[in-house]
């Protein structure tokens, strides 16, 4: 009995600790994509492992993704200056950006759909909320369902999109979208948390030398 009640007291201990809130580490999640279309999810079996690091601080973010195919994929959130940085380097195309204002006007708002769910899920010791979101933009709608925790202060890229109408860091979710008339879902979990120290100089929204304005290709 002694035994139970000192497993059940270090069970709660570690439970309490998780729910702690953390503003600054790294989260590692693996991505899996698939579709209907034998032939696309032949293509996208071979591309392997798909896992994503994320360094955060405060209100900005740094999430890179290094694939073979999809070659090195890199993901700055800057809140405090409303800005999102995306570097490409792709085995094909070369080195590419986007830079895009992250804030949102009265008409986006109108297209993002945003609903808290019933259902709560488990990740990593942390309790997450169900929520149920759908965004429509240049006639794409992308259905999400995500379960986040609000012990984690980050931004991340589907999050920043929201206009603050959803609260937390999602720790499981999963993407609906139609792209070239192809269904495609990507569930995405994270498989780790540590808190630790982050740089501010890499949540810096400046393209870097070399990069060309994929806007202008």
């Amino acid at each position: 009995m002694k035994k139970i009640l000192v497993l059940a007291a270090l069970a709660f201990s570690v439970m309490i600790s998780a729910q702690e809130k953390i503003s600054e580490g790294k989260i590692i999640s693996k991505q899996t994509m698939s579709t209907d279309n034998e032939q696309v999810q032949a293509q996208l079996e071979m591309m392997g492992k798909m896992e994503t690091t994320t360094l955060f601080k405060g209100a900005s973010s740094r999430s890179e993704l290094d694939n073979p195919m999809s070659g090195n994929i890199i993901t700055v959130i800057n809140s405090e200056e409303k800005k999102m940085l995306m570097l490409m380097d792709n085995p094909a195309l070369g080195k590419m950006y986007t830079l895009e204002d992250i804030s949102l006007t009265e008409e986006d708002l109108k297209n993002i759909k945003v609903t808290k769910g019933s259902e709560t899920k488990t990740v990593l010791g942390y309790e997450c909320h169900q929520y149920i979101t759908s965004i429509t933009k240049d006639g794409v709608t992308i259905d999400m369902v995500m379960y986040t925790t609000e012990a984690i202060e980050a931004p991340s890229q589907q999050t920043a999109t929201l206009g603050g109408k959803l609260k937390g860091f999602p720790l499981f979710m999963v993407m609906k979208m139609n792209q070239m008339g192809i269904d495609m879902k990507i569930t995405t979990e994270v498989t780790k948390i540590e808190k630790q120290s982050v740089s501010s100089d890499l949540f810096n929204v400046t393209p870097p030398e070399g990069y060309k304005n994929m806007k202008e290709q």
